[in-house]
């Protein structure tokens, strides 16, 4: 049996406490009943929790499903290790259409509007935009909900289908190199550089809680930046230190920065 305190002592230290005692409930539920349990959608820094979780349960294994087949955001399973079955995840997948010649809706127009029905975040996977309108995956237990309030996005009427999970389109995502030079390995430095704004103005939005480093929230513009790290602007996607290569005569620091577009 897992040391529920123990492993709860090791994630208050980065506030991740919350999530972790939710996800060993479902650990524990699945050593009980020898069967499976199944989780909201996570990210992939709340994934890595949840494997952290299952790797201190000798009998329990972990599995996953996004909808989508490269699936940033998931649903994971614990599931006992002599379950023979194979876990119902509770997934639904919709598209979404939209009059295009007046209306274009963004990844962040749909999730507010997804937000705005009452429907909690975790509730809801991925967003692909597609030629024809849009794909989401969802829980399964709001399906009717959903059809019957999603009705438009911003001022746009749109039409919700359910569709099957392997009509899901493979994420196709758009990817701009950024080859650049900052005073220093700094949060608002290397972001401000990413997305191509002023170190002011990235520092006063880190402020305002609408940036994250590799899905955490992020309080301070001086937080030391990393290889490998992912950074996420509300509405302005992501972009990852692919990679610091060294100082430059005049002292500054030279990064390779991969924006997702």
């Amino acid at each position: 049996m897992a040391d529920r305190e123990k492993i709860l002592r090791y994630f208050r230290a980065s506030d991740d406490d919350q999530v972790a005692a939710k996800l060993l409930d479902l650990a524990e539920g699945a050593n009980k009943n020898r069967k499976f349990k199944v989780s909201d959608f996570l990210d992939p820094h709340t994934r890595n929790v949840a494997e952290i979780v299952a790797a201190n349960y000798g009998s329990i294994k972990i599995e996953s499903d996004g909808g989508f087949l490269n699936a940033e955001r998931v649903k994971v399973a614990f599931v006992a290790e002599d379950f023979q079955g194979k876990p119902d995840f509770g997934i639904a997948c919709f598209a979404i259409a939209w009059n295009k010649r007046y209306y274009r809706l963004s990844h962040r127009d749909i999730l507010g509007a997804f937000m705005g029905t009452g429907c909690k975040r975790e509730a809801l996977g991925d967003i692909v935009i597609t030629d024809d309108g849009a794909q989401i995956v969802t829980d399964k237990a709001i399906t009717g909900y959903l059809v019957n309030n999603l009705l438009k996005i911003g001022a746009a009427p749109v039409i919700l289908t359910e569709i099957g999970q392997d009509d899901l389109l493979k994420k196709e995502e758009k990817v701009k190199i950024i080859k650049a030079t900052v005073a220093e390995l700094r949060l608002d430095a290397v972001a401000a550089a990413g997305y191509g704004i002023s170190r002011s103005r990235m520092s006063d939005a880190i402020k305002d809680l609408n940036v994250r480093i590799n899905w955490q929230d992020v309080k301070k513009p001086a937080q030391h930046i990393q290889e490998g790290d992912v950074i996420s602007f509300s509405g302005r996607g992501r972009v990852e230190v692919a990679e610091i290569c060294g100082t430059t005569k005049k002292g500054r620091v030279s990064v390779v920065l991969k924006r997702y577009i």
